[in-house]
């Protein structure tokens, strides 16, 4: 048998660390990706193929002979990239478009959470923005307006007042701020608590849970300012043993992935849900159906385990019973560092300095995501979100200060950065009293693969 050939789809920091977790399996692969950035170019043979172009990296991994590809964005999947992989015979770990839908439609994602009762905020969905415009009017603030489609990370509006939630409506479904995506909204009411991400391996049959993560969504400290894709992450939130945890994975996981199966949805990859810990429970505020950015980079920097037997493990029914999961039990954290104007417009093209005294901090692992190589060979920046700095610590503290040691040693202009990633962001708001550990199936908890 040769020597196995991984693609990974993708070009951010959640595909970088997919990349260096590829490149730790035991089999020594040799590993590609679509299209890259300047730091993967640095471990795995980059192709410049965008990752929408699914009939030419169809083309690609067939003729490389490609034994596995991991899908890293949300788009291509909703594309219906695994079906075309699939219909030629062809490896890949992700959703098909019939589950990836959970992502790409906000509207069935939340029909899905209620057919299957999954707890989540109560909603009203909208065609026709009058009526959206009257609804808030009579609905209870604050509000969640949402767009149906994928925006970006950008199509979910946090509604402190009606006046908010106005703009909203207009801006999604008259000023067509998202395209096609606005076409139908989402109203709902909003969670109070502290947001935990969850994400699951699943085969469509059994699932493995991995460790927990919190990421850091607005621009600026304190939790101000506009949203993002992500400032920052650490891992783990909480142990998989704790009693919250134990909860999730029995009243929201494994409900999901029976749901799937009993609609006859076919899903196989990572499912990740983004919890709120109210004082009513764990209710689930949105699903993705691939890695979360930047929480991918501090998780699989404290995985132990062959990601490429997992992932392998996953595209087969009943795969995972097979595997175990092996975690680091060291905290990470992941700081991000972002373009001068992010999220709004910004620059590229800024020259970056000082990345390997960064990589050369005891246990810090830079990942790039917004970044290519110019023609001089200089590393400039290329997106809103450059760079990833992941660091291990023996406790939060240690990593948080290693990642912001590193951080301080790049240098590029108009570099922004979150100072407070790593700070205990837990809630008051968990009532310690919704959580009843007697109630918890023992076969939920720990890392063992669990039927759906």
């Amino acid at each position: 048998m040769g020597e196995k050939k991984v693609l990974v789809v993708g070009s951010g920091g959640r595909e970088h660390a997919l990349v260096s977790a590829v490149c730790r399996s035991r089999g020594s692969p040799r590993v590609y990706c679509a299209p890259g950035n300047a730091g993967i170019a640095a471990e795995a043979e980059c192709v410049p193929i965008g990752v929408e172009n699914i009939e030419e990296l169809v083309g690609f991994a067939r003729s490389e002979e490609i034994d596995l590809t991991i899908v890293g964005p949300e788009v291509p999947l909703v594309l219906g990239i695994v079906d075309v992989f699939q219909n030629e015979g062809l490896r890949i770990f992700g959703p098909p478009s019939e589950g990836a839908q959970l992502e790409g439609s906000k509207i069935f994602c939340k029909e899905f959470l209620a057919r299957n009762d999954i707890p989540t905020a109560p909603f009203e969905i909208f065609d026709d923005p009058e009526a959206a415009l009257r609804h808030v009017e009579e609905r209870a603030t604050p509000m969640v307006v949402k767009a149906d489609g994928l925006a970006a990370g950008k199509g979910v509006i946090v509604a402190p007042d009606r006046s908010t939630a106005r703009d909203a409506v207009r801006s999604i479904m008259i000023d067509r701020s998202f395209g096609a995506a606005g076409d139908r909204i989402v109203v709902e009411d909003c969670l109070t608590g502290s947001e935990m991400s969850v994400m699951i391996l699943t085969d469509g049959v059994s699932y493995l849970p991995l460790e927990t993560s919190q990421d850091y969504k607005p621009a600026f400290d304190g939790n101000k300012g506009p949203n993002t894709g992500g400032m920052g992450a650490y891992s783990p939130y909480l142990g998989l043993g704790d009693p919250v945890v134990q909860r999730i994975l029995q009243d929201i996981a494994r409900r999901t992935v029976r749901a799937l199966r009993k609609e006859g949805l076919r899903f196989h990859g990572v499912l990740y849900a983004g919890v709120m810990l109210t004082g009513k429970g764990p209710q689930v505020l949105e699903y993705n159906v691939r890695f979360g950015d930047p929480e991918t980079q501090p998780i699989l920097s404290r995985l132990r385990s062959d990601i490429v037997e997992l992932f392998d493990a996953a595209c087969e029914e009943n795969g995972l019973e097979r595997v175990h999961i092996d975690w680091d039990p060291r905290p990470a954290v992941c700081v991000v560092a972002a373009s001068a104007g992010y999220p709004g417009s910004y620059e590229k093209g800024k020259v970056i300095t000082g990345l390997q005294d960064a990589n050369a901090v005891e246990g810090v692992s830079v990942h790039h995501a917004g970044t290519r190589l110019a023609a001089g060979g200089e590393c400039v920046t290329a997106g809103g979100r450059v760079l990833g700095i992941t660091a291990l610590g023996s406790d939060r503290d240690e990593a948080r200060s290693r990642a912001y040691e590193a951080l301080g040693k790049i240098r590029f202009d108009g570099l922004q950065h979150r100072s407070d990633i790593g700070e205990t962001m837990h809630s008051e708001a968990i009532d310690s009293e919704a959580i009843d550990s007697e109630t918890i199936d023992s076969e939920a908890i720990d890392s063992e693969a669990t039927r759906g």
